[in-house]
């Protein structure tokens, strides 16, 4: 693996670690920091060209999503911190929420319980 600096031709621009595939490929792998053209910014693991590991992926939106990505995707252990200032902890499967997790409201209450895809029937207020 060595480091590049490079920008592509739709104006992103990646920094960071990569390595050469047996036909010869150039791929983002290791750490590096990939800023696209929207303004979108990921610092974190690569691995086969593709956002897999442990990073931040910041939108232009101000939305932050920190934790762990597979294939490009928000997948295992993560937090999303919404624009408006609410959040949701816990797990994640292809960018959906999934399994227990935590959802903090813009008040600063803290509903648990499952979420499924774009539901959560039955949150409950947690007691700090």
């Amino acid at each position: 693996m060595w480091t590049v600096s490079y920008i592509f031709p739709n104006g992103d621009k990646y920094e960071g670690e990569c390595c050469r595939t047996s036909d010869g490929v150039v791929m983002r792998k290791g750490t590096g920091t990939q800023i696209s053209s929207s303004g979108a910014v990921y610092i974190g693991e690569w691995n086969n060209d593709m956002m897999s590991g442990t990073g931040t992926l910041t939108h232009p939106s101000g939305a932050v999503y920190k934790g762990q990505f597979q294939d490009n995707r928000y997948h295992g252990n993560g937090t999303y911190f919404f624009p408006d200032g609410t959040k949701y902890c816990g797990t994640f499967n292809n960018n959906r929420c999934e399994s227990e997790g935590d959802f903090t409201d813009s008040e600063g209450r803290v509903w648990t319980g499952t979420f499924h895809r774009k539901a959560a029937p039955a949150l409950k207020l947690k007691l700090i």
